[in-house]
């Protein structure tokens, strides 16, 4: 069974850095694109950030560009999503997710969803 697990959001002011990780089991992360979503109150969901399965190869939102940096560490079974120069427009739920296959660029939608970790950022 696969799962999703996000942690590492909570409250930040403006400018500050937060670090989320997403543990990753039941499925081997160099067959699964790894990605982060995030949805702020009365808005659409969007797509953050992902990692490739097979080269580890990124893809960024243009929002995020040059702040937000993701990796993933196959030993630990996490993939990481850096959060630098936070804004308060980066409040939002964020979700990991994942999907069985190789991108070329962030996804719609994927196959596997974590419950979220709320991310406030205050200005």
């Amino acid at each position: 069974q696969v799962q999703l697990v996000e942690s590492g959001g909570g409250s930040v002011r403006q400018g500050g850095s937060l670090r989320l990780s997403c543990a990753v089991s039941g499925i081997r992360m160099d067959y699964t694109v790894i990605g982060w979503y995030r949805q702020a109150p009365g808005k659409e969901r969007e797509g953050v950030s992902c990692i490739n399965s097979n080269d580890a190869s990124t893809y960024y939102a243009d929002s995020v560009k040059g702040r937000f940096t993701i990796s993933r560490d196959i030993a630990k079974n996490t993939v990481y999503l850096q959060m630098n120069s936070l804004k308060p427009e980066d409040t939002a739920v964020y979700y990991c997710a994942g999907l069985r296959g190789v991108v070329s660029d962030i996804p719609y939608d994927m196959d596997f969803w974590g419950r979220g970790t709320l991310v406030t950022v205050s200005s």
